[in-house]
C-alpha cells in the first residue's frame, strides 16, 4: 500500500513540475518578470527532483515488501553486507530527507543508498533559491505598488 501512496506522490509531483515548468517558461517572455520566472522554474526543479527521490524510496518500499524466495534479509538493506543484514528486522521511510531506514533487532538503524545521493542536496538547494526568488519578487511588487492614500 505504501508502495502506491509513494507512486501516486510522485506522479502528482511530475504533473505539478509539468505545470510549474510551462508557467515558468511563459512567465520568462514577459517584461520585468524574470524573478517570477526564475522562482517558479526553480520551484519546478524542486518538485522534479523530489519526486524523482520518491519513485526511488518506493522502489525499494517494493522490494522491502516482496514476500517471495529471497525476501529475507530485506532486499535493500543487503548492502549493508551479509552479518548487517541478517539482523535487519524491519524498516522505516523518511519523507524530510527522503531515506530508506533498516532497524537491526538489536536496536540501531542504518540507512540504505535506494535514493541518490544527490537528491535531498539538491531539492534542499533549489528549494531555498525557490524561497530566496519568492520573497525578492514580494518585495520588489511590494515597493513597485504607489501608496494607498
Amino acid at each position: 500500500m505504501l508502495f502506491l501512496v509513494l507512486l501516486l506522490a510522485a506522479l502528482i509531483g511530475a504533473a505539478t513540475a509539468t505545470v510549474l515548468t510551462v508557467r515558468g517558461l511563459r512567465t520568462a517572455f514577459r517584461e520585468n518578470e524574470r524573478l517570477r520566472a526564475a522562482a517558479l522554474l526553480a520551484g519546478a526543479g524542486t518538485v522534479a527532483v523530489y519526486a524523482w527521490g520518491l519513485l526511488h524510496l518506493g522502489y525499494a518500499v517494493l522490494r522491502a515488501e516482496d514476500g517471495g524466495a529471497g525476501s529475507f534479509p530485506i532486499a535493500p538493506c543487503r548492502e549493508a553486507g551479509p552479518q548487517r543484514a541478517s539482523q535487519v528486522d524491519g524498516y522505516d521511510v523518511g519523507y524530510l530527507p527522503l531515506r530508506f531506514e533498516c532497524h537491526l533487532s538489536g536496536g540501531g538503524t542504518f540507512v540504505a543508498s535506494t535514493v541518490p545521493g544527490y537528491v535531498n542536496p539538491a531539492t534542499a538547494v533549489l528549494g531555498l533559491i525557490t524561497a530566496t526568488c519568492g520573497v525578492l519578487v514580494n518585495t520588489t511588487a511590494q515597493r513597485a505598488r504607489p501608496p494607498v492614500a
